[in-house]
Formats: structure tokens, sequence, C-alpha cells
């Protein structure tokens, strides 16, 4: 069974940090691109950061300066750390595992962890 179980969110000042961490299980961790998405209230769900198993990553433009992901392969987690937090990212934030092995995709979701941005 599939389980992805994400942590560290709570409620953080503006200008705060947090770090949300992934832990996943019943997967072949290192074959699986790691993601985390987010959906503020309103609003559609949208990609924040990805980082592939050799450790390749992407961001969302107006995180880029401010987030970084990363992933440990042998402790099968991946990181979110996140600076200088805003009002507008105040959302729950899920983590995602995707991967394509021959014609078959894989795609995993966790429960998600909320985010809140306020003072």
């Amino acid at each position: 069974q599939v389980q992805l179980v994400e942590s560290g969110g709570g409620l953080v000042q503006p200008g705060g940090s947090l770090r949300l961490s992934c832990t996943s299980s019943g997967i072949t961790f290192g074959w699986f691109t790691m993601s985390w998405y987010r959906r503020a209230p309103g609003k559609v769900r949208e990609l924040v950061a990805a980082i592939t198993g050799g450790g390749t990553t992407n961001y969302a433009d107006s995180m880029k300066d401010r987030f970084t992901i990363s992933r440990d392969n042998i402790r099968n987690t991946v990181y979110l750390q996140m600076n200088n937090l805003k009002p507008e990212d105040t959302a729950v934030y899920y983590c995602n595992a995707a991967t394509r092995r021959g014609a078959t995709g894989y795609d995993y979701w966790g429960q998600g962890t909320q985010v809140t941005v306020s003072s």
C-alpha cells in the first residue's frame, strides 16, 4: 500500500519559515519525481516545486527565490523549505509522487498539510 505522509505545516507569521516533509512508503522512491502542490482557498491547485529521482529541480516562478525542494533517497522523504513566507502562501500543501514505467503511469497524493501565514 502506497502512503505519502506530509508534516510540518502550521501557523507562521509573515516573513517566517517552515519546512514541510513528506515521507513515502510502498514505492521505489528513487523512481519517482516528487512534487509539492498547493491549493489556496478559492483557487485551483498549483505546482510549487518538483524534484526528479536524480535531483533535478523545477519551481513555480513566484516561489523559486523563497522555496527549496530537496529529497533524501535513503529516508524516502522529500522536503520543502519555505522562507520569507507571505500571507498569499496560505494553502493546503500536498505531496505528489509520479512516474511512468513503460506505458503505465503512477501518481500518488498525500493527504495535505495546512500552512497558514498570518500575523
